[in-house]
């Protein structure tokens, strides 16, 4: 038999929380880092079967996938389902670059009343229902990792964060929970 390394998911069994905010590992998802110029976003919108934003602070989203808007031509596209997103994009027909990073985020779903004083434990952005209403997505910082933020549901943010800072972020998210609940 030959010796098989075996890839233990970021964060596998890990819970937290309090009272007032449930934070659990999202499900594996497919995720694309998407560069590109203005006069290929309805192509690129037609291939992936969404619109994508363009304007800060806001998403596109269409069934188990969503487009976070990250800067002025770049995008995080998100499928839960687990799609196949490049080929997709690939069949697209315009200029573009994608890069598969779907092994590199872990997100972590921060939810229930307290998530927004939980985020606001370790992030300096105005996450107040009127700033940050659902939809809105960003690039930003929770402690010293940088996230990428996305508000799904009035009490409910995805939080993505590269796999190498998840235990640190988790942790973070944690003691804001615990604090929240208070």
């Amino acid at each position: 038999m030959a010796d098989v390394a075996i890839r233990k998911p970021a964060l596998a069994g890990r819970l937290g929380g309090s009272a007032a905010v449930r934070l659990t590992t999202a499900p594996t998802a497919s995720r694309v880092a998407l560069r590109a110029p203005a006069e290929s976003l309805s192509a690129l919108s037609s291939a992936l079967g969404l619109t994508l934003p363009d304007a800060p602070k806001t998403s596109g989203r269409a069934g188990a996938r969503s487009a976070l808007w990250i800067g002025p031509d770049e995008w995080l596209v998100i499928d839960e389902a687990g799609a196949g997103l490049m080929a997709a994009l690939s069949a697209a027909g315009t200029l573009h670059s994608a890069t598969d990073v779907s092994h590199r985020n872990v997100a972590i779903i921060v939810s229930g009343p307290g998530a927004e004083a939980t985020l606001s434990g370790g992030c300096p952005q105005d996450l107040s229902f009127s700033s940050f209403p659902v939809g809105a997505a960003s690039r930003t910082v929770f402690g010293k990792a940088e996230i990428v933020l996305f508000r799904t549901e009035e009490d409910t943010f995805r939080v993505e964060c590269w796999r190498s800072f998840s235990d640190y972020v988790f942790g973070l998210l944690n003691e804001a929970a615990e604090d929240a609940g208070h």
